[in-house]
């Protein structure tokens, strides 16, 4: 006992000790940014400013720490990702704590938790965070504004650099979110490196660390998920019969049965009477009048192993990855189809982005013509399904990019580089067009404005002034409608860019906010963007007006939607499917094209899409009918996704999710 408090009395002291340290922000292995921190007492400064694709939070924040470490007063301030004013503070004095962020203001006695999780602040906070942890007898407490924080060890290493090999431990920090986070610490208990997957903050000096760490971060990752795949999924011997269901037929998009869908290993046995005998061996799920429906297509995924298993829950069994780190996603796709984790059937997209000073670190850069046509090849040759082509594409580049991606085979999506519009990448041959803004400010913008920064979110606020009926706007949706070129709008996230506001719940996803953790919820109360400049709250929601008129002028005219998020999936992509309700479609036209529709646009509908003998078994119960109200898709009793059984309700509490459904019943044939 004398000796945990002895280290107890080390980690917690070591805060006030003077400390001047800088990290690397590194996404992707490229440097973004910095880390800066400056600790001198019991007063710690910080600023941290990183910039990828043009955009990335710039936050400064002054922390007063008691004697055992505890932040006593916290001031942030700067702005997010995508502009929205950072003023967040924390004053913990009296036996009380008050603290101010996005969301509103709160208030609580310091006996029910002290440590405040900031909303808005750097990564630095978890080194801060895991320090007290390891001091708590169980590595387990309380936080303001809510929830528990709990502390794992998971594991040791060394790292080389300037000042000799660093010993550090990373730690796992669950109960903060959906996932938990991971940070290392060197022998002094002082943040060493933050790290994902995809995403690092390093100490200067150190850099050379950064693909030792995402590689132990996704290993950590996938080990938790191979945990919570032991735990959820089903697989059975024999085959498997679903009764009493009414089915979702995308060919007809009517609701039929009651019916009996019987499936062994991966595909579809046959969809027979409902009161067919059962043969020996079966298991036997009762459907109890609910409705099968055909696994759905995310079409607009950067799909992390995060995510993955969220989209099964959400009966999302297959994702169009648009633009990835090649190998990260190699070794997930390997990871899913092998069985060790969870995910979606993933058809592959190939990013290419031009080198700028505003480049996304995601994929590929290319710095020449001849550099982009090799790498068109090299996404051929490896089976990728498109290429997509990004912000600093040069824009004279696309003709030739588009005329070899399809020699060999490959569609063209992507954004509208910088410095063109719509109409130039159609007369390119762009196959389909990413994100419905891309299209919208090539009809606001002048020929000069750059949409590699933030301008290609801020000059939304330009178009409540458009006229939609103007030669400029029909001209590009009627060669959009003559040359079958497909749109993905990502509808909910310019829904939650424009509508979202600071501690009011986004209207994407008010239906769910009750059943999130409290980090989660904290988040669906904070505004995207800065809407504090007198009339830029109407401009805002004036545009996504805008927005839905121009969606729905589309499908008016027979424009292909393909229904996507950017928002990983999930509940977003179940938003994302009734706004496009909201656009002017049916619930069963919303369905078909979120199943049949999509598999038959990948060239996929020989095996998917439908619920069908010979199929592949994906496919997602739900109590309601969806054909006449769409919202029943949220709550999904259980998931098939090739083959393997999943029940929601075993999933989401490991997300910290209040499930949404019961799971149905299940018993063995005699």
């Amino acid at each position: 006992m004398l000796k945990k408090l002895l280290l107890a009395s080390l980690i917690l002291a070591s805060p006030a000790a003077a400390e001047m340290r800088e990290y690397r922000v590194l996404s992707g292995g490229n440097d973004v940014g910095h880390l800066r921190v400056d600790a001198e007492g019991d007063r710690v400064a910080i600023d941290y400013d990183y910039k990828n694709n043009g955009r990335g939070p710039t936050i400064a924040e002054t922390i007063t720490l008691d004697a055992e470490g505890y932040p006593l007063r916290w001031e942030i301030g700067g702005a997010t990702t995508f502009g929205n004013l950072v003023d967040e503070t924390f004053i913990r004095e009296n036996g009380r704590a008050r603290w101010r962020d996005a969301t509103g203001e709160g208030e609580a006695a310091i006996a029910d938790a002290r440590f405040y999780i900031d909303q808005n602040g750097s990564p630095w906070s978890l080194a801060l965070l895991a320090r007290a942890l390891l001091a708590d007898a169980d590595n387990s407490m309380a936080v303001l504004p809510g929830g528990t924080a709990t502390l794992t060890e998971r594991g040791t290493a060394s790292y080389d650099g300037p000042d000799g090999a660093i010993a550090t431990t990373t730690y796992e920090i669950s109960g903060l979110d959906l996932n938990p986070v991971y940070v290392t610490l060197d022998a002094d208990n002082r943040l060493f490196a933050f790290a994902n997957p995809r995403f690092a903050i390093v100490r200067a000096g150190y850099e050379a660390a950064d693909e030792a760490l995402r590689d132990r971060a996704q290993q950590l990752s996938t080990d938790r998920f191979v945990r919570i795949q032991a735990e959820a999924a089903r697989n059975f011997d024999g085959p498997v019969r679903v009764r009493n269901v009414h089915i979702f037929d995308p060919e007809t998009m009517t609701r039929t049965g009651p019916r009996a869908v019987v499936w062994h290993n991966d595909r579809i046995s046959s969809v027979q009477p409902n009161d067919a005998p059962a043969t020996e061996g079966e298991t036997i799920i009762d459907g109890a009048g609910g409705t099968l429906v055909p696994g759905m297509y995310e079409m607009h995924g950067h799909i992390s192993q995060n995510v993955a298993l969220l989209n099964i829950a959400a009966g999302v069994t297959s994702v169009r990855d648009m633009g990835n780190e090649n190998a990260v996603l190699d070794g997930l796709i390997e990871r899913i189809a092998d069985g060790t984790i969870a995910g979606p059937r993933i058809t592959r997209s190939g990013f290419i982005e031009g080198l700028s000073e505003f480049s996304s670190q995601t994929g590929e850069l290319v710095e020449t013509e001849e550099e982009a046509l090799a790498q068109v090849r090299w996404y051929a040759a490896r089976g990728f399904h498109q290429v997509k082509l990004y912000n600093s594409m040069t824009p004279d580049w696309a003709p030739r990019l588009v005329e070899e991606a399809h020699r060999l085979g490959l569609r063209v999506a992507g954004h509208v580089p910088a410095f063109s519009n719509a109409d130039a990448m159609i007369a390119a041959g762009f196959d389909e067009l990413t994100h419905i803004n891309q299209v919208m400010l090539g009809w606001v913008l002048e020929p000069h404005e750059d949409t590699r920064t933030l301008l290609r979110l801020t000059a939304l606020d330009r178009l409540p002034a458009l006229d939609l009926d103007s030669a400029p706007v029909q001209h590009t949706i009627g060669l959009m409608a003559q040359n079958n070129i497909a749109i993905d709008p990502t509808i909910a996230i310019h829904e939650s860019l424009l509508l979202g506001r600071n501690g009011e719940i986004s209207p994407s996803f008010a239906d769910i906010y009750d059943h999130m953790p409290v980090g989660r919820q904290r988040e669906l109360r904070e505004a995207w963007a800065d809407v504090s400049a007198e009339g830029a709250d109407e401009r805002y929601r004036g545009a996504f007006d805008q927005v839905m008129r121009t969606i729905s002028m589309m499908r008016e005219r027979g424009i292909l939607i393909v229904p996507g998020t950017d928002m990983g999936g999930s509940f977003a992509y179940h938003r994302e499917l009734e706004l496009f309700e909201r656009a002017g479609y049916t619930a069963p036209e919303v369905l078909r094209l979120a199943t049949l529709g999509m598999a038959e646009y990948l060239g996929q509908d020989e095996d998917l899409g439908s619920i069908e003998g010979g199929k592949y078994a994906d496919f997602f119960l739900v109590p309601g009918d969806p054909t006449t109200d769409l919202s029943a898709i949220k709550a999904i009793a259980m998931v098939v996704a090739n083959g393997t059984v999943y029940f929601p309700a075993d999933i989401y509490p490991h997300f910290g999710i209040r499930p949404f459904a019961e799971p149905p019943e299940m018993t063995e044939a005699d």
